[in-house]
């Protein structure tokens, strides 16, 4: 089948078919959701939090993601792999951003995503200058919680609304390909879709965007404190613990491993080895 590029994802919009993403950040993960038929593999900085134990996505820094990504792209997979500039990797010089995208795509990525909107369009449209396809992110930007005073959900107040439709329409012109939209109202996430030309991806946005992308280990299960917007598709905590506790209980009981699990010398050559130990001996 044929690899899925940025401008697939454009064409996507065009034929109004919806676009799935979702985070991978390992070589066994990318392989099995390529093979789900995803349309794009976000090695997000999620991973900080989700794989890493980090509080946040603030401490995630270039050589984590870069490890992650190389991982995710051994599986060469169909679908569009991008890579997550993580935190203060973009936001310095046109030159710092250029010089980390380009890292991220050495290391396999096909693209890469940044957060924010006007204050980081010169950063963006550098890297796109330099033939690095980029994806934006605007509404809620977890690398900006600081500032923005916590995980909440955008746009309820007209300011902020307008504020975040501006952010994506410079993202536009700057030459990005595709926008995530997080924890945003709804509304505001589906005049950002009828106004841009390019995807809109949705993560806690409404239904009415081009795309939509979760975290892997929210769907999963596997997240201790999931955001109100993911949906649990299976519990596979439940699943992984029952496993692991069964194994604990076969091995203490003695029941593992089991002849079937058990591999043995040849007859002969056992006993020719007990002859020479014992002439050792």
């Amino acid at each position: 089948m044929k690899k899925i590029m940025p401008t697939d994802l454009i064409k996507m919009k065009k034929r109004g078919e919806k676009i799935v993403m979702i985070t991978a950040y390992d070589y066994p993960t990318a392989r099995l959701v390529d093979e789900a038929d995803v349309d794009a593999i976000l090695v997000g900085d999620s991973l900080g939090m989700v794989v890493l134990g980090y509080d946040s996505t603030l401490p995630v820094t270039m050589d984590e993601m870069l490890h992650h990504v190389r991982a995710v792209a051994r599986a060469k997979p169909r679908a569009l792999v991008i890579g997550d500039m993580p935190f203060l990797s973009y936001e310095v010089s046109r030159s710092e951003a250029v010089y980390n995208a380009g890292l991220m795509i050495k290391a396999g990525a096909e693209a890469v995503k940044v957060e924010g909107g006007i204050e980081i369009i010169d950063k963006v449209e550098a890297m796109v200058e330099a033939g690095i396809p980029v994806m934006g992110h605007v509404g809620l930007t977890p690398q900006r919680m600081l500032k923005i005073g916590g995980y909440k959900l955008m746009g309820k107040k007209v300011e902020i609304a307008e504020k975040i439709i501006e952010d994506a329409k410079a993202l536009e012109d700057a030459g990005a390909f595709a926008v995530v939209i997080e924890f945003t109202v709804a509304e505001v996430a589906k005049i950002i879709t009828e106004k841009l030309s390019i995807p809109t991806i949705c993560i806690g946005s409404g239904p009415w965007c081009d795309g939509q992308v979760l975290v892997i280990h929210d769907i999963l299960g596997l997240t201790l404190s999931p955001p109100p917007f993911a949906k649990k598709y299976v519990d596979l905590s439940k699943i992984i613990l029952d496993a692991v506790k069964q194994y604990a209980n076969e091995v203490r009981t003695g029941v593992f491993p089991s002849e079937e699990h058990t591999m043995h010398m040849s007859k002969e050559e056992y006993k020719e080895l007990l002859n020479k130990i014992k002439r050792n001996n």
